[in-house]
């Protein structure tokens, strides 16, 4: 996974809830680096399995509820740190529509080890749009996480509705601006 995803989530932890607590859960998820990230390294996605499970354990909360929370804030961090990215961009459905045929490519010359998952446009109308999404990695609340953060950043209010496929880790997502 991509350093930035690491050093981010730190972040999150340190400012959402204190640089103590973001130091308690790094040293009891007993990391290969101990916590040393940079946002330009590459990192085992088994690290952040360990971080998210000592997350789960210390706060109660699922580790969905944890993903999709992340994937809203580290949109805000990504946006900030690559918005030409965004440049064009009007609604949520424009980002979605261009996810892997501009920004995926864009992050690629950035990251080209980055291993992102796919989203592949079913359908688009002038107020949805519906995508299938695949990752080789469970982290599909991180997706919709990130999904709901740009919405914000736009100023578009969306629903969304999921539905399971029966290949692993892939969803049918209809996203329905309001």
């Amino acid at each position: 996974m991509l350093g930035i995803v690491f050093t981010t989530l730190v972040d999150m932890l340190e400012e959402k809830i204190s640089p103590e607590f973001a130091d308690e859960v790094l040293v009891e998820a007993d990391l290969e680096n101990e916590g040393a990230f940079t946002a330009v390294g590459y990192y085992p996605f088994s690290e952040m399995e360990k971080i998210l499970a000592v997350q789960v354990n210390k706060t109660g909360q699922s580790a969905d509820e944890l993903l999709y929370g992340f994937g809203e804030y580290l949109f805000g961090v990504l946006a900030k740190a690559h918005g030409e990215v965004m440049t064009g961009k009007i609604t949520i459905l424009d980002v979605l529509e261009s996810l892997d045929n501009d920004i995926h490519v864009q992050v690629r010359k950035l990251y080209p080890d980055a291993d992102l998952p796919s989203f592949k446009v079913m359908s688009r109308t002038q107020n949805s749009i519906e995508l299938e999404y695949h990752s080789q990695r469970d982290l599909f609340k991180l997706a919709e996480g990130l999904i709901d953060g740009a919405a914000k950043h736009l100023g578009n209010v969306v629903t969304h509705h999921v539905q399971s496929t029966n290949e692993p880790h892939t969803y049918i997502i209809r996203v329905d601006m309001e």
